[in-house]
């Protein structure tokens, strides 16, 4: 038995998109993929995962079209890590909207557990999620970084869509 409905094929644009995009794990993916963090063992220490959790929820997101394999080699095997597609590239509002959200009406466990969504070109925090609040340019991954204080105490450019074959 599913763990839930398909609202893959609903009429609801919001119920399609929560498809895919409605599962707290898939979210928490893309993030470290973001941050540029696409290697397994990387994301599962960083999101304190079990195996098959993580397991599924990147073939999920490989499925979706969200993202895809690339090889790389670690000195020991081949290995494969996931980098985002433009498709993939292209939540990054949405996981914005969350992290904006979250700051305005969530309280911080810690003074270091803040993540400010963070416009390259101008150096301005933003509190929309797709356009600079300061300078009014349009946010994409090649211009966003997010300043997460528990990972560095310095902006981090996120990645963005792989570009034949690798990370641009």
């Amino acid at each position: 038995m599913p763990l839930r409905s398909d609202w893959s094929h609903r009429s609801c644009s919001i119920a399609r998109g929560l498809d895919i995009l409605g599962d707290p794990w898939a979210l928490l993916v893309l993030r470290e993929v973001f941050f540029g963090n696409g290697r397994f063992d990387a994301m599962k220490a960083r999101l304190e995962v079990a195996d098959s959790v993580l397991t599924r929820r990147l073939g999920g997101l490989v499925d979706a079209g969200l993202l895809e394999k690339r090889a790389y080699d670690d000195g020991r095997r081949p290995r494969q890590e996931y980098v985002l597609t433009p498709k993939g590239e292209d939540t990054l509002p949405v996981l914005n909207a969350v992290s904006i959200w979250a700051e305005k009406h969530m309280p911080a466990p810690a003074d270091r557990a803040h993540m400010d969504v963070v416009h390259s070109g101008c150096g301005q925090r933003t509190t929309s999620a797709d356009t600079c609040t300061a300078c009014g340019a349009r946010l994409t991954a090649a211009t966003t970084s997010w300043h997460s204080r528990t990972r560095s105490d310095q902006p981090i450019q996120l990645s963005t869509a792989a570009a034949d074959g690798a990370a641009a």
